[in-house]
């Protein structure tokens, strides 16, 4: 069974939803079944590789809110990622541009969708947790060697055109799909889940997800011999 998670590393609900989700996939008594996919997607494409503004003057001004507002969400958005064992430090946090980010993701999948997932990890935790520049090439190269790449693909990912393009066919399948925020998930192109749900929602998606992705299972006494006709005649 295949799941595709559309995510940015700048999203702070997408570290949250990876937490609940990995929680749902590790009950999954299928698990070992299970194909997980990271796929890009960037919230704001604008931003500067490295922005100077603190996250709270960049969301009030981005998003035109009060800052009595966004600060009121990022008690919430770090109470919720508390309690998923994560520590987010949004007065370290620094804004910056995922899009290299992302050239690095993309070239860690293709070494592995597991090389992909743990530089995943190491973007989110750098980024919420440890107040790194995530749009800084020499972090990129210490994160992307890390996760297990060689230091001459991280340079590649970051210098080689065609990863820019891997990055935007996710971000037009992204749009194919109808997706427009992160996290999202979609469970073999049949069922989509979006935001940072409950880890409950997720074990039933996967649930119902693998049911109806397997063969029939045959219904037969064992001591009836059902007969029928096939290609080569009939019993």
């Amino acid at each position: 069974m295949k799941i595709e998670i559309f995510s940015d590393v700048g999203c702070p609900w997408c570290f949250i939803g990876k937490r609940r989700f990995e929680r749902a996939l590790e009950a999954f008594e299928h698990r070992d079944r299970v194909k997980v996919e990271w796929k890009s997607f960037q919230l704001d494409p604008t931003l500067p590789e490295h922005d100077h503004r603190r996250e709270i003057d960049y969301l009030s001004e981005a998003k035109g809110l009060p800052r009595e507002q966004v600060t009121a969400m990022l008690a919430h958005v770090t109470e919720q990622a508390a309690a998923e064992g994560l520590d987010y430090d949004f007065d370290s946090l620094v804004v910056a541009n995922s899009r290299k980010a992302h050239r690095v993701i993309q070239r860690a999948k293709s070494a592995s969708l597991e090389t992909a997932e743990r530089l995943e990890e190491q973007l989110f935790r750098a980024h919420f947790e440890d107040g790194r520049n995530i749009g800084s090439e020499d972090v990129l190269m210490e994160l992307g060697t890390a996760a297990g790449l060689a230091a001459e693909q991280v340079r590649e990912a970051l210098e080689e055109d065609r990863w820019e393009t891997a990055v935007s066919q996710d971000l037009a399948t992204a749009q194919t799909l109808g997706v427009s925020g992160v996290p999202f998930f979609v469970l073999e192109r049949k069922y989509g889940i979006s935001g940072a749900q409950p880890v409950g929602v997720f074990s039933q998606a996967l649930e119902q997800t693998w049911a109806e992705s397997q063969p029939l299972q045959m219904v037969q006494p064992d001591d009836l011999n059902g007969q029928a006709c096939g290609p080569t005649g009939c019993d």
